[in-house]
Order: structure tokens, then C-alpha cells, then sequence
């Protein structure tokens, strides 16, 4: 396609930068605030030849995905609050299966029901530990309409290029807020697809790496490969085992594929940190009105600066770890009543003072407010 100007709601830029990832099925159920993503899905992946389909329910919506993705197509679902809940296990066997996979959360009050059209970001530690056990896990958080383009994108290319269920932890506010954005060229996007195998059919073993490779290549269901897939331990064929050398192996390995590539998949903007005595860390829509917070504080005389995550899982702990011997403090800004403030604090306690500001009201953090925080230090 051509670059193009457009006005675009956030949710409406999630699904272009689906389909020009490659996405080719979705299969959802309608939630607040989330629905327009399947609604525009159901619109525009029929024009590329894709698949859409509304499932009975979340859990329905998760295993669908997963197995469209097992057959060689790049697939997305969406989602929020108690349906992100519900699609938990299903997520847990895409990541011990190792199959490719979006999931989007558009993140709204809750506990429960909650407060279905109203901004929070209260799944943080969701996206990362709602499933359970040891597994890998990548969220990428936008905070503008052209981002959220953007991140699906990328969003993709990290699920394809390490096998892993990828999280994109939009909020309500950017999923309905409406910028210009500029579209860019095809021949512009870099878009990953997953390794194919290279041995004969008969010789392959869907869970054995290559050399330094920790992600195993995937061949697709009716190429005419046989595997076996599930979600017990298992071995490089596939077939569950109960023995403790083979289920350390697995789960070191799963968990290493995303920790030794940290620095491929950690992105993150700093914004003014190069003199900052204070520093906030906030991501999302409560990054822009930090944004605010600090050129008002900057007019002020006081050196503040923001640490915005865009991957917020894994934590950019190094980064995190360095900004804390630069400031005096760091202020975590966020749309929930403390979730990152914690894990800010383990890596940066040591050398600063960390502090919380956060609210669950269904109410955005104003920049005023976070000024009067910024001043009160």
C-alpha cells in the first residue's frame, strides 16, 4: 500500500498493523473496550483473503488462535478484564507449546465486571503471571494511535521470531482515542516470520534447537510434517515425559529464550533524563500526561525527566538499574494502585528513592496531578 495520511482510533490502527504483520485469522468474542478491534478485523481480513471468526467465549477465542497458528497462520485476539482472565490457560499452553500467537488486552476497572468503559492499567502483573507456572512472556505497551500500529507489528515479529505469545497491553484511552498518523510504505515495515524447518520430513523433531538457537523451527500442520503438541512436559519430539532432566531442560530453555535476547526485545524512550534529578517512569496514555507533568516542571526550574516502558515485560532492568544512579528519585506513574511501582523498587531501591502514585477510580492521571507530586518530593 501506498503511505497515507488517516484519522485513526487506536483500536482501528491495532488491526492495520495486524494485517500488514501478516495477520490472517482472528477469532474473538466482543468485549468493552476492545470490541472495534474484532469489528474492523471482521471488515478487513476477508479483503486479504484472512479468516474471522467470533467464538463462543474467550477460553474458545484463545484455542482457536493457537490452533490456526499450529496450521501457518499469523493470528491475533482481543480482548479485556475478565476476558483476558478467562483466556489464562490457553496462554500458558501456547507458551509451553511454543506457538506463535497476539493476544490484546485492552485494559479497562476492574476487579470482575468493574467499570467496563472506563481507562485502567491494572493488568500489569496479569500480562506477566496470569498464567501459571515458570514461562516466557513479551508485552509491549503503546502510547499513541501511530505506536499502537507500530507495536502490532512488532508485536508479531517478536511471536514469530521466538515462538512465544506476545501481549499487547493497550489501555482504553489509546484503544479510543483518534490521531493522524502517517501509514507507512509495505516495503517499509520489516515484518519476521517464523523459522521453517530444513531436514526431511521424517527426521524432524518439532522441539530440537539448532546450534546456539534456543527457538526450535516450526513446521505447519498439512505441510507434511507429523508432530505431536500439548501442554505437558515434553521432549524434542513433542511426546510428554515425567522426567525431572526433561521438564528442567524445557522450562530453562523456554525461560532463556527471552532472557539471553533481552536487548532485542526490550525497547523503552527516555525524555529529558539527561540532567534529571527526578525521574517518572509511566507508560501508556498516563505516559503522555507525565509528558506534560515534566515540560510544565522543566518551566519550573526543576529537573525532571520520564522513563517510558514500551516493552514492559521483560523490564528493562539494566536501564531501570542505571537511571536510578543518575536521579534522586523516581516517581512510578500508573493507572492502578501499585503493580510496576514494586518491581521499580527491587532494581532500583538501592540507589534512590522510589515512590507510587497511582489511582483505580476509572479516572486518568492529569498532568497537574502529577505535577504536584513531581513539586511535593
Amino acid at each position: 500500500m501506498d503511505k497515507k495520511i488517516k484519522l485513526m482510533q487506536g483500536n482501528e490502527a491495532c488491526v492495520e498493523g495486524a494485517i500488514a504483520a501478516g495477520m490472517r485469522f482472528f477469532a474473538g468474542y466482543p468485549i468493552t473496550p476492545s470490541t472495534e478491534i474484532a469489528e474492523f478485523s471482521a471488515q478487513k481480513l476477508p479483503r486479504v483473503g484472512g479468516k474471522f471468526i467470533q467464538m463462543e467465549d474467550e477460553i474458545a477465542s484463545m484455542a482457536a488462535i493457537i490452533g490456526a497458528s499450529l496450521t501457518g497462520l499469523k493470528s491475533m485476539t482481543a480482548t479485556s478484564g475478565p476476558g483476558f482472565s478467562l483466556k489464562q490457560e490457553n496462554i500458558g499452553y501456547a507458551s509451553i507449546a511454543e506457538v506463535p500467537c497476539v493476544i490484546v488486552n485492552v485494559q479497562r476497572g476492574g476487579p470482575s465486571t468493574g467499570l467496563p468503559t472506563s481507562p485502567a492499567q491494572g493488568d500489569v502483573m496479569q500480562a506477566k503471571w496470569g498464567t501459571h507456572g515458570d514461562h516466557p512472556i513479551i508485552a509491549l505497551t503503546p502510547s499513541s494511535v501511530r505506536e499502537t500500529f507500530d507495536l502490532t507489528i512488532r508485536s508479531f515479529n517478536l511471536s514469530e521470531k521466538y515462538r512465544v505469545p506476545v501481549i499487547l497491553l493497550l489501555d482504553e484511552v489509546i484503544a479510543h482515542m483518534r490521531e493522524k498518523i502517517e501509514i507507512p510504505n509495505e516495503d517499509d515495515i520489516e515484518i519476521i516470520n517464523r523459522e521453517k524447518p530444513q531436514n526431511d520430513i521424517g527426521e524432524y523433531r518439532p522441539y530440537e534447537t539448532n546450534g546456539e538457537s534456543l527457538v526450535p523451527p516450526m513446521a505447519s500442520y498439512g505441510e507434511g510434517y507429523r508432530f505431536h503438541v500439548t501442554g505437558l512436559i515434553h521432549d524434542e519430539t513433542g511426546f510428554p515425559s515425567n522426567s525431572p532432566i526433561v521438564a528442567e531442560k524445557l522450562i530453562k530453555r523456554l525461560i532463556n529464550k527471552i532472557e539471553v535476547n533481552k536487548k532485542d526485545i526490550i525497547s523503552f524512550e527516555e525524555y529529558n533524563l539527561s540532567d534529571a534529578e527526578i525521574a517518572i517512569v509511566a507508560f501508556g496514555s498516563t505516559a503522555r500526561s507525565a509528558k506534560s507533568a515534566i515540560d510544565m516542571a522543566r518551566d519550573m526550574g526543576i529537573k525532571a525527566g520520564l522513563f517510558r516502558p514500551i516493552t514492559i515485560w521483560p523490564i528493562a532492568d539494566e536501564a531501570i538499574d542505571e537511571l536510578s544512579k543518575k536521579v534522586k528519585t523516581i516517581i512510578v506513574v500508573e493507572m492502578n494502585l501499585g503493580q510496576y511501582v514494586y518491581e521499580v523498587e527491587r532494581i532500583a531501591g538501592k540507589n534512590c528513592n522510589v515512590i507510587g502514585f497511582g489511582r483505580a477510580n476509572g479516572e486518568l492521571i492529569t498532568p497537574d496531578e502529577i505535577l504536584d507530586k513531581i513539586k511535593g518530593v
